[in-house]
């Protein structure tokens, strides 16, 4: 496996973190930090690029967003949207009033990407099922085609770029389905966002990804699962949530996949990526994300980001 030396320059890789990191779920929640908390130790930590997180989390006034972001040394990287095209033509109406809204922010926000991350088949929250883990071809298709129009819409009337976000406990997870869904979309209007440690989760290669569909990653999320703990959650079944609060997404470099070889594949596709840590942690205590995003920055410092 390729490592870099603290010495190297990942020079195309632009890093930063997001709410997520913050253990931001939500719009509201009282087990969440405020906004401008959170604000002010991501800047702490080093970071200069941040994601907007669940809507209506940050300001959504673009006007007191900027001025916010702008004072602690702050921009924004990409708006994050959740999806169920699989569903169909029905749910297109009620998703683009979802997405128009964030895009509206992102883009007034100076920002060139949107996250898109499918919905789940069971809550995130309580683990109920709401429908099978696999598509039929008929979803298939309706997942595809819809993501094809989703994408040119928002590059048509945001200026923006989607990025598909393979995701646990939905139905772009495995190396299987992700290829499948990359096989099934244009390279001209659909790219994807490689969560590291999402792809880990649900048995994904990173490094055999982005050598194999190179010219499709557009967006990066960095993270690491514990290993003996995602081999409980594999065992008994459990739901993606209760997952994160046993600790599944871990602080790196204690995790799998080692993130050195990553960033140096992505290094190799001479693009310019953005490369946003998100150490899943909710729900967790308020004093817990400044020193992990401290020593987060700082180890990938020493990769050379």
């Amino acid at each position: 496996m390729t490592s870099l030396s603290p010495q190297s320059s990942l020079s195309r890789i632009r890093v930063g973190s997001a709410p997520d990191s913050w253990g931001v779920w939500f719009p509201d929640d009282p087990q969440q930090v405020p906004w401008q908390r959170f604000l002010d130790e991501v800047a702490a930590s080093g970071y200069e690029w941040i994601e907007l997180g669940p809507y209506g989390y940050l300001p959504t006034d673009p006007a007191v967003l900027a001025e916010e972001t702008a004072k602690r040394g702050l921009k924004v990287s990409a708006g994050t949207v959740f999806t169920g095209l699989h569903h169909g033509p029905d749910v297109w109406e009620s998703t683009w009033a979802h997405v128009s809204d964030i895009a509206a922010l992102t883009q007034a926000m100076g920002a060139s990407h949107l996250v898109v991350i499918p919905s789940f088949w069971r809550d995130d929250k309580t683990g109920e099922v709401l429908e099978p883990d696999t598509l039929t071809v008929e979803q298939w298709r309706h997942l595809t085609q819809l993501t094809e129009r989703l994408g040119r819409e928002v590059r048509e009337r945001y200026g923006l770029k989607i990025v598909m976000h393979p995701h646990a406990d939905t139905h772009i997870d495995s190396e299987e389905n992700v290829a499948r869904f990359l096989d099934g979309t244009e390279s001209s209007v659909v790219s994807l966002c490689l969560d590291t440690g999402h792809y880990a989760y649900c048995g994904g290669d990173s490094v055999k990804l982005i050598e194999t569909y190179g010219e499709r990653i557009g967006y990066l999320h960095l993270k690491q699962v514990d290993p003996e703990i995602l081999a409980e959650v594999r065992a008994n079944g459990i739901p993606f949530g209760p997952a994160v609060a046993k600790g599944v997404m871990c602080e790196p470099p204690a995790g799998v996949p080692a993130l050195e070889p990553v960033l140096a594949a992505a290094q190799k596709l001479d693009v310019d990526l953005f490369a946003i840590v998100e150490q899943d942690m909710y729900p967790c205590e308020a004093d817990r994300p400044l020193p992990i995003a401290q020593r987060t920055r700082a180890f990938l410092r020493s990769c050379g980001a």
